[in-house]
């Protein structure tokens, strides 16, 4: 009974994973509270603290190779990070139980300007409230939860939480 449970689990997890988020858009979730603290050693071996974001919105990217939306949202949030430059908005990815070569590779093709982090338990991911990925959360200047994005992201979504985050801080 256990693995039919497993079982059924799995295929709930890969078909969100696989489809496009609805015609609507991205499901934007409004949430509260403090954000995990986000550090330690990065997919291509540097560190990142709290020090390196602190008093900017941090937008954190929840993302897998084995991921279909996250392949295609992962051009958009490149593209949103070079254009928030050094004094906009810090992005950072957390590439969800992945294999660390494939996660490299990924970071490499898709020429990835912001950091990630790895997270083979899932730790973060249930930190952050990710049902599934994509996911992508928006957190503010002051280290408070304040958007969730369950499903692929779109740039439009993406530049009007910066926005909006950044305007209440």
């Amino acid at each position: 009974m256990k693995s039919l449970v497993a079982l059924v689990a799995l295929a709930a997890v890969l078909s969100a994973c696989s489809t496009a988020s609805a015609p609507e858009g991205p499901a934007v979730e409004s949430i509260a509270g403090a954000a995990p603290v986000l550090a330690g050693e990065t997919l291509t071996g540097t560190r990142i603290s709290p020090e390196d974001y602190a008093g900017r919105v941090l937008v954190v990217n929840l993302w897998a190779t084995w991921c279909g939306p996250c392949e295609r949202e992962q051009p958009v949030l490149a593209e949103a990070a070079r254009d928030q430059g050094p004094e906009g908005a810090y992005f950072l990815g957390i590439d969800e139980r992945d294999d660390p070569a494939a996660a490299l590779e990924w970071l490499d093709r898709h020429d990835v300007p912001y950091p990630s982090l790895a997270d083979p338990s899932g730790y973060l991911a249930y930190r952050l409230g990710a049902p599934f990925l994509p996911v992508t959360v928006i957190i503010d200047a002051d280290g408070r939860l304040r958007f969730r994005v369950v499903g692929e992201v779109d740039r439009a979504t993406i530049d009007r939480l910066i926005a909006e985050v950044a305007g209440s801080a």
